[in-house]
């Protein structure tokens, strides 16, 4: 049988991040896109990105990107993940026939909130100290101070799903504490796994910094390009998700259960 555009649009969007952090972009793409059908990867065998050299990423979104194609068919794909965006994206597009939403800080729309002119961004350390981050911030950020901080084993501890208590308090108080006591009126969450830590990092700044983090941008951005391509799906049936892991199998479907507040079952891949 002959394949049908309607056939093609209801090809999934393949979403993958190095763990359960883009599990907080999926939950934005499903509340935006609610009718379309995602796949979702975490490649838990090479968490954290943030520790691996630029050539190993490339190699392994390469791969993914050949995963979700040969096995999936996506007609889509969302880097959920500020590292792998940081340092593949380039490569990624140049490789990939469909279209590719990235994930970036959302330096820009804290940029246009701020009130004092000060805002602040937490992400991984090689996030914080990468070559995009810094022409985000000069881009977007003219006559606006900028406090870059930069988080090591916050992610760490999101993959376990270790949310509150007091080694998460007291690890945020670490970077926190000077921002807190800054001007800054906004923060950026400038790493998909940080928005599972809202509620505790809210408790710490208070009302008055607000919490900004990329996936609502990201989601609104998948959603204008499906348009632009033509290739949204009938909005008469609920999407159906699909997770994968490469890591275990088990502990991946436990976290991303209390993470999504939902049932999940994951299959694990190798790739």
């Amino acid at each position: 049988m002959a394949t049908t555009k309607k056939n093609k649009n209801y090809r999934p969007i393949g979403v993958f991040d190095s763990g359960v952090g883009g599990l907080s972009v999926l939950l934005e793409l499903k509340r935006v896109l609610p009718h379309e059908n995602f796949v979702f990867l975490a490649d838990q065998m090479y968490v954290p990105y943030g520790e691996k050299s630029k050539s190993v990423l490339v190699k392994r979104v390469y791969k993914i990107a050949d995963y979700f194609q040969k096995y999936h068919n996506i007609k889509m794909m969302v880097v959920a993940c500020n590292t792998a965006t940081v340092y593949t994206i380039g490569e990624l597009r140049a490789k990939c026939s469909f279209p590719i939403v990235a994930t970036v800080p959302a330096i820009k729309p804290a940029a246009q909130k701020t009130k004092s002119g000060t805002i602040a961004v937490i992400s991984t350390p090689v996030t914080a100290k990468s070559q995009a981050l810094k022409d985000l911030i000069k881009n977007n950020c003219k006559n606006i101070n900028v406090l870059n901080v930069g988080c090591s084993h916050l992610e760490n501890l999101v993959e376990q799903g270790i949310l509150n208590g007091d080694y998460v308090n007291n690890l945020l108080l670490k970077y926190l504490e000077g921002i807190k006591d800054s001007d800054a009126d906004c923060l950026v969450l400038g790493c998909t796994h940080y928005p599972f830590l809202k509620k505790s990092i809210g408790k710490i700044l208070g009302s008055r910094i607000q919490i900004v983090d990329s996936g609502e941008a990201v989601a609104k951005q998948t959603r204008s390009l499906l348009l632009t391509n033509k290739m949204k799906k009938n909005p008469r049936s609920r999407g159906a998700n699909l997770y994968f892991t490469t890591g275990d199998s088990a502990q991946f479907s436990k976290v991303a259960s209390k993470l999504l507040k939902k049932k999940v079952k994951a299959k694990k891949v190798k790739i």
